[in-house]
């Protein structure tokens, strides 16, 4: 892992990469390609309210924590921004984002268009990078072949994409704009691009 000094010899700070998309879009598994492919590359680690899942680890899938000392922690504004879920709480931590930064190292995001917004009242030098597909009729069709919801469900993530998408191009802050047509090219291309933005 290779830290980028400046003259004086200081470390310079590492870049804050926020991808966002719609439910269906790609998002999770350019994400997941990127951390294999471009060396250096920090995925953010969330807070949250909900129990660990099997086979999950505190301090690397997310920081588990109680109800009372996650407010605690909202309340001294020690996250960038967070949001309640089906009843859990999930937040960025800024002592997280700080430390990698701090570094030199780059840290990966994957932050909601909503929650982006509010992330960038933070972190105004974080760079915007949204994921979408083609056109709405790819999206439902890659929600059918994924056979884990229901018509209701289908319906409703295409509803939420569509005001999603349409937050993103008017009220968001995003400097990039990938269009996964295809996977592999636009793996290729998210890639190409974050090596570009960190000079790697």
């Amino acid at each position: 892992m290779r830290s980028t000094a400046m003259s004086d010899g200081v470390v310079a700070r590492g870049k804050i990469l926020v991808f966002s998309a719609p439910s269906g879009a790609g998002k999770t598994t350019i994400l997941e390609f990127l951390l294999r492919a471009v060396p250096g590359l920090v995925y953010s680690v969330s807070a949250t309210t909900r129990k660990p899942r099997a086979g999950e680890v505190d301090g690397v899938h997310y920081f588990f924590m109680g109800m009372e000392e996650f407010e605690a922690k909202a309340e001294r504004g020690e996250f960038a921004e967070w949001q309640k879920v089906h009843g859990n709480c999930y937040g960025t931590p800024r002592a997280f984002i700080d430390s990698v930064v701090s570094s030199g190292r780059h840290i990966l995001m994957d932050i909601d268009v909503f929650g982006k917004k509010t992330f960038d009242a933070a972190y105004p030098e974080a760079v915007g990078v949204l994921i979408v597909p083609p056109s709405a009729e790819v999206l439902e069709a890659r929600l059918r072949a994924r056979g884990t919801d229901d018509e209701g469900t289908i319906s409703l993530r295409l509803e939420n994409a569509r005001t999603e998408m349409a937050f993103a191009r008017t009220e968001g802050k995003y400097e990039y704009e990938i269009v996964n047509d295809n996977l592999e090219a636009a793996e290729a291309e998210a890639a190409a691009l974050i090596r570009t933005i960190i000079g790697g």
